[in-house]
């Protein structure tokens, strides 16, 4: 399984490195929303959490949505190169039309469930993506279903209100966390084209990622993501800028963001670096059974997606086409071993791997997951 990019035809110089201001908020504020899938940064999302404002806080969960269990495709740049500062970022972010954005900001893709109508419609224009969009929505609280309305009635509004949010949040910590990472994040860019330019694409792919790779055969010419998930997008497209952006992060690891939606500049967000995952204590029996609740390919598929965000069983029958009977098999398996949390909104009960024992498990299966 992969998410496979066709670059055929393209030329090498359209293939670009550089860090994003946007994006790197994007993968900080899923850092303090998610801190779980991140051991390595616990300590920061804590001390930077608790110097913070209710109010900011309370804002931040919000919109949490749009970084939580996926990143959404407007925190992730528009053009070839990104830009030096947040401020022109945000700028390229307003110049989206509503329908795009709305339709970006409310595809939570939960269960390979995808809200947006036939032929890429927003929830704005398309009836069924706005229900979807509302369900999906609605069984993630009352607070998130509030947003998802106020989105949809009042997009200008709306998109204003998270602007200012994105904004107060580089206020508050996120423009001294931009200052001490920029330096690292540009040595890293500048090395990854030096790579291309010198040697080749392949061998700048294989230094984003061992998980990155050229392939070249009768279906043409593609950058291929190993992921637990199966996507394709087009470096060309008619109406969007050529070529494919990489993003490094130092607070991306484990992900690898993949933007491949149609209608955007694909996006690969990288991490550029790796901390250690250090296994935590557990009888043989415990392991050996959680072992045994994996060895299964669907119960596999589960935890990537559980681990993204939580979903009910209903949304995971139909995201995987199965029976709920059929689902909650499976996670029970998974929940008998310990892995998964379950906590109910209103009608609704939710699911969730439990990352930290999936971390104890080991970094490369946590790694694999959350790619």
């Amino acid at each position: 399984m992969s998410v496979d990019i066709d670059i055929t035809g393209l030329p090498q110089e359209r293939v670009t490195f550089g860090p994003s201001p946007l994006a790197e908020l994007g993968a900080a504020l899923h850092v303090l929303s998610e801190s779980g899938h991140h051991p390595g940064l616990r300590g920061w999302a804590a001390s930077t959490a608790a110097g913070l404002e209710p109010d900011l806080l309370s804002r931040m969960s919000e919109a949490e949505f749009l970084w939580r269990s996926t990143r959404s495709d407007i925190l992730l740049p528009g053009r070839p190169v990104p830009s030096a500062t947040l401020a022109r970022e945000l700028d390229m972010v307003d110049e989206l039309d509503d329908e795009t954005y709305v339709g970006a900001a409310l595809e939570i893709n939960a269960a390979g469930c995808e809200l947006r109508g036939a032929g890429g419609r927003s929830p704005l224009v398309d009836d069924a993506a706005r229900d979807a969009a509302l369900e999906r929505a609605s069984a993630r609280g009352p607070r998130q279903l509030g947003f998802a309305q106020r989105l949809l009635r009042d997009p200008a509004a709306a998109r204003a209100w998270i602007r200012r949010l994105l904004e107060d949040c580089d206020e508050a910590f996120f423009a001294g966390v931009w200052q001490r990472v920029l330096p690292q994040l540009s040595a890293d860019a500048a090395e990854k084209g030096e790579l291309l330019r010198r040697r080749s694409l392949t061998d700048a792919l294989k230094a984003v990622s061992p998980t990155v790779a050229l392939k070249e055969d009768a279906r043409g010419r593609r950058i291929t993501v190993d992921k637990l998930s199966h996507a394709r997008a087009d470096a060309v497209q008619q109406g969007v800028d050529p070529g494919v952006t990489f993003v490094p992060s130092a607070f991306g690891w484990p992900h690898l963001i993949v933007r491949h939606a149609p209608g955007w500049r694909p996006v690969v967000g990288y991490p550029v670096a790796s901390p250690e995952v250090r296994p935590g204590p557990g009888t043989s029996e415990l392991v050996e059974k959680r072992l045994m609740a994996l060895a299964h390919p669907v119960r596999i598929r589960l935890c990537w997606e559980l681990a993204r965000a939580p979903c009910t069983t209903s949304e995971l029958a139909k995201g995987f086409g199965m029976t709920a009977p059929e689902v909650s098999r499976h996670l029970k398996a998974l929940r008998e071993a310990g892995m998964l949390t379950t906590r109910r909104h209103g009608r609704y009960v939710q699911h969730q791997l439990d990352v930290g024992v999936v971390a104890r498990l080991g970094g490369d299966f946590l790694e694999a997951i959350l790619r």
